[in-house]
């Protein structure tokens, strides 16, 4: 079976083992994924979730972040780790998007990318889920382990490992494959422990432990 089929069926059943699979960061609107995105960095989506459930209500508009005092922001997320680099990324990202698109999180990966604090896999969450764009797959810790254990990819950096599964998985499944992995990784393909034994991929994948 060559490996673009085998992909196609990988995701086949993904999607009928996890069919309300979606991005689990809380937001209502692009600006608030943006940020929650930025703060998921080295920190879990339930911990975010948390935060930003009091964050969105007191910074409503990116002039609320850049008017904020720095160690105040700092204070708010502090619980999310790297508070002071996020901080700054957060008002850095919010003074760039005042000053270049009148307050509106552009819409490209090049713009995007320009903005302090955003890699490729931010920037694909937020156009994926914020704006319906595929223009990348997100690569986080969940998507990395399984692309490796289902030897979608050889490599380790995200980057590659995006161009790789860019290559396998249709453009259409670009925004919901994260998701689907994500899932997975979560329930069974842990990252100590996985549960081969309730493994709906299992016969796909190489490092199944029979």
């Amino acid at each position: 079976m060559d490996e673009k089929k085998r992909t196609s069926r990988i995701i086949a059943r993904l999607k009928r083992a996890y069919p309300d699979a979606k991005c689990s960061l809380n937001h209502t609107n692009p600006f608030e994924l943006l940020i929650a995105t930025i703060l998921s960095a080295q920190c879990t989506d339930g911990r975010v979730n948390l935060v930003t459930a009091d964050l969105f209500r007191k910074y409503r508009r990116c002039e609320d972040y850049v008017n904020a005092a720095p160690s105040e922001l700092e204070q708010d997320i502090r619980s999310t780790g790297f508070y002071r680099n996020k901080a700054k990324a957060i008002q850095g990202a919010c003074q760039m998007i005042l000053e270049r698109y009148a307050g509106r999180v552009p819409e490209t990966m090049d713009e995007l990318l320009a903005l302090p604090g955003v890699a490729r896999k931010t920037a694909n969450v937020v156009l994926g889920n914020a704006y319906g764009i595929a223009s990348g797959v997100v690569v986080d810790t969940h998507v990395s382990r399984l692309a490796q254990r289902l030897q979608l990819t050889e490599h380790e950096q995200p980057e590659k490992i995006e161009r790789d599964l860019m290559k396998l998985v249709p453009q259409r499944d670009w925004i919901n494959f994260p998701h689907l992995l994500i899932a997975h990784g979560r329930t069974v393909c842990k990252a100590r422990t996985p549960l081969c034994a309730d493994c709906v991929i299992e016969q796909y994948c190489p490092s199944s432990m029979k």
